[in-house]
């Protein structure tokens, strides 16, 4: 049991801290993609205004990335943006592969701590004997108790990772919509003068 509690603890600590990560606001702040598209349609980019943009969320990350190589070809910011949007995702994805292997470790582990009990019982009874029918029963339903804990740690743990998954991949799709925009507005840009970085950067910066 004490494994099974053990994971028990960690899948909760898991699914709290990635549930706390993963807002929307935290990875795709509202209009952040539209503020960063017209900054680069109309005035020149400034280094340090992209840094900020960086440090801003993992969607002014990637945009950012984009940026970086403006005044290079279509093709190559593209695949610059696909680099970095590698090690984005990966960052989101984050203990996610720990909570998989606790929703398929926890009813192995109940099932290996039914097996030791059983083995143990069995083991008495050669022995002492068989005594009382009642107490077998209870030895053999007290050994199925691990397992029926290694279930009750898996089925939630396999639910909430896949749901993370799944949200994870929804912030991807949606970041990389924004890319592809900003590749467009990067094509539309015209000879720029300097401006301020947007509104949504200046949350880094304070």
């Amino acid at each position: 049991m004490a494994p099974i509690v053990a994971l028990a603890i960690l899948a909760l600590a898991i699914i709290l801290e990635r549930f706390w990560s993963l807002r929307r606001k935290e990875v795709l702040p509202p209009g952040l993609g539209e503020e960063v598209r017209d900054w680069a349609r109309g005035r020149e980019l400034d280094p340090k205004h992209i840094d900020i943009l960086r440090q801003n969320s993992p969607l002014g990350e990637l945009l950012a990335a984009g940026l970086d190589v403006r005044h290079r070809p279509r093709e190559i910011i593209k695949e610059r943006i696909e680099d970095i949007g590698r090690h984005v995702a990966h960052r989101l994805e984050r203990f996610l592969n720990t909570l998989g292997t606790i929703a398929a470790v926890a009813p192995l582990l109940g099932l290996l701590g039914t097996v030791f009990g059983m083995i143990e019982m069995f083991l008495d009874i050669l022995t002492v004997g068989v005594g009382d029918a009642n107490r077998l029963a209870g030895g053999i339903g007290q050994a199925l108790i691990t397992t029926a804990a290694g279930l009750c740690v898996a089925i939630p743990a396999v639910m909430f990772h896949r749901y993370l998954r799944g949200r994870v991949t929804e912030y991807v799709v949606d970041m990389e919509k924004q890319a592809i925009a900003l590749l467009d507005a990067l094509d539309e840009a015209p000879s720029a003068t300097p401006g301020k970085p947007p509104r949504a950067t200046k949350r880094s910066a304070t």
